[in-house]
């Protein structure tokens, strides 16, 4: 007897209507605010000095004739801001002051000007605390070229109808505590990528004057473990002859 063959219920037909392609999200169109929260993105970065003008203006052109999400993506993907999880786990925050005793009551250098300029620059050795008094006068301390020899630096800056600045290197940390009356106290808080950088503190009061800190643009300093590794293995093999001639001399 032949048998006859049934249609396979799992095979498809042509009444079996077909999946409708869905967009991927890169392919969706672009809002308004997709193009202002990129445009944002990259004010941001012109202000950090991480985009030129020219590089800024080219982008910003470009977001704005940009039809979908995935090409606005193009325009920061070289910036932190595209990366929010590699951007937090790279910058650890300093602390707001060092920890009790680790820093001398007394100042190892005072900047003093008085109707006068001072100024703290080029290479010269930071030691642990740093006063300057500025009464009617301007005080300059630029440690962009400064040798770091501790990893905290206090810098006491008092200005009385004067002006106190102070310029660190992008890469250290800086940190501030103050106020003015009448006056100007601004420190620009700076985390720096390596938790061995130095830290610097800035602490004062203006009066009618004007104490101002900021990291100096360009301006790097080399890892502080480097340099602590130097002096130490320089001790290390000063002990060392030391007590080689003692034993020959015996």
């Amino acid at each position: 007897m032949d048998l006859q063959k049934r249609p396979d219920p799992t095979a498809p037909t042509s009444a079996t209507p077909t999946a409708t392609k869905v967009a991927e999200p890169t392919e969706l169109r672009a809002s308004d605010a997709d193009r202002d929260r990129i445009a944002d993105i990259l004010r941001e970065a012109l202000a950090e000095g991480r985009l030129t003008a020219e590089e800024h203006a080219e982008r910003v052109e470009g977001v704005l004739a940009t039809k979908t999400v995935g090409e606005l993506d193009q325009f920061i993907r070289d910036l932190p801001a595209a990366h929010p999880a590699r951007a937090t786990s790279t910058y650890t925050s300093a602390p707001n002051r060092p920890t009790a005793g680790s820093i001398p009551v007394e100042a190892d250098e005072n900047v003093v000007a008085v109707f006068s300029a001072a100024a703290r620059k080029g290479r010269w050795r930071a030691g642990r605390r740093i006063h300057a008094y500025s009464v009617f006068g301007n005080i300059e301390i630029d440690l962009s070229e400064a040798i770091f020899e501790y990893q905290h630096v206090v810098i006491k800056a008092i200005s009385v109808f004067g002006n106190v600045e102070i310029r660190v290197p992008e890469n250290v940390s800086l940190r501030g505590n103050g106020g003015a009356v009448l006056g100007n106290f601004e420190v620009a808080t700076l985390d720096s990528a390596d938790p061995h950088a130095p830290v610097v503190y800035v602490d004062g009061l203006a009066v009618l004057g004007n104490v101002e800190a900021a990291p100096k643009r360009g301006k790097l300093i080399a890892d502080i473990l480097d340099r602590v590794t130097g002096r130490v293995t320089e001790r290390v093999a000063d002990r060392v002859d030391r007590g080689l001639r003692k034993h020959l001399d015996r």
